[in-house]
């Protein structure tokens, strides 16, 4: 009889210790169920507030208040930045049809190819031809791609509309990184709680949040900044040069800069038009200014990755690579910052001494610089 109770008193300790933990895991599960559509959204605000703290930083320093900084920060970004991308998106979607309309009817007229594409080798010829019966006969040359160019008139509008929604979902999250920076102090005192809790010391949660905000800023100078700066110098030779959809051609390379993709791939197709279309001497001085774009990653990287970080350069990149890869585009950050964070966990593991918050300057450096 003393053993069924025993028994059953067990049983109920049991049921009584983990009824409290299944609810508890049921309401962390439904938590996240209704976060998970906002987690982009959250992920980009968070983003974009440690991108600019040090910004609003400064200018609260100078006296103003924090909710004016952000609002002034958030309007500086949505109108310099999103707004001019929303009208370049709305404006190819609107042209893209009209163009392909008249391509059809013949009304657009396409001038004849350069005699130099002949020499091209491989694909001259062919190209040659095609643009020859397009220059020669386009309403015939419109008749035979036609589900070429309805495919093509399709996925151009599907990635402008693609790119609008991309651009709202912006406008959105720095609307929402904007009220955060206005309660930056608040955020951080909040978030630097949970990292001691976590770390179990607030010195130490502290040190990881710095790690974290240091390697999302230099991200977002070494790989945004220097993609935007090589997308800069290669769309300058685009133009100059006279290739037609040089602007979009200008956005791919930024694209593959971030991505961590050779711009070469953009830059080789405008070579090989410098030299059928151009002059030899204006084809070998747009070439030198190509190369020199296509390797200005090469000096600035070194220069922006890493910089006052007790994180190597490879490691930030590997992670870049890695979570572009997993992640898409967001990944640019949370590789970055999950390897960052991994190896100087590594690096207590192996007992190396690893800077407190209160001695690390070149990351407050990183912070604030």
């Amino acid at each position: 009889m003393n053993e069924r109770s025993a028994g059953r008193t067990t049983i109920g300790n049991l049921v009584e210790l983990l009824l409290p933990l299944l609810i508890l895991a049921l309401l962390i599960g439904l938590c996240a169920q209704l976060l998970v559509p906002f987690v982009g959204l959250l992920v980009w605000t968070v983003i974009l507030a440690i991108c600019f703290y040090p910004l609003h930083k400064r200018i609260t320093a100078r006296g103003m208040s924090n909710r004016v900084s952000a609002s002034i920060i958030g309007i500086a970004l949505a109108a310099l930045i999103l707004v001019p991308t929303a009208i370049a998106a709305i404006s190819a979607a609107s042209s893209a049809p009209a163009l392909v309309e008249r391509l059809k009817s013949g009304e657009q007229q396409v001038p004849p190819p350069p005699s130099r594409l002949l020499d091209v080798p491989v694909i001259g010829p062919k190209a040659h031809a095609l643009w020859t019966k397009a220059a020669t006969d386009t309403p015939a040359f419109a008749r035979e791609f036609r589900p070429q160019l309805a495919s093509f008139t399709k996925w151009l509008l599907g990635a402008a509309g693609g790119m609008f929604g991309a651009v709202l979902a912006l406008v959105l999250a720095v609307v929402f990184a904007a009220v955060t920076l206005a309660y930056a102090e608040r955020a951080r005192a909040y978030i630097a709680t949970i990292f001691a809790k976590l770390t179990g010391n607030r010195a130490r949660g502290e040190h990881y949040m710095d790690i974290i905000g240091a390697t999302v800023r230099s991200v977002a100078n070494g790989v945004i900044g220097v993609a935007f700066v090589q997308a800069l110098l290669c769309g300058i030779g685009f133009f100059l040069v006279g290739i037609p959809g040089a602007g979009i051609l200008s956005l791919l390379a930024m694209a593959l800069g971030v991505v961590q993709v050779p711009v070469v791939l953009v830059t080789l197709p405008a070579i090989i038009y410098a030299f059928s279309v151009k002059s030899m001497t204006v084809a070998i001085i747009f070439t030198v200014w190509f190369i020199i774009a296509g390797l200005s990653d090469a000096v600035l990287k070194p220069m922006m990755i890493g910089h006052g970080l007790e994180v190597p350069m490879p490691v930030i990149l590997l992670g870049v690579i890695g979570g572009v890869i997993a992640y898409g585009l967001v990944g640019l950050f949370i590789g970055a910052v999950l390897l960052a964070v991994g190896y100087v966990l590594f690096r207590e593991w192996l007992d190396e001494p690893v800077p407190s918050t209160g001695d690390t300057p070149t990351l407050r450096a990183a912070e604030y610089g």
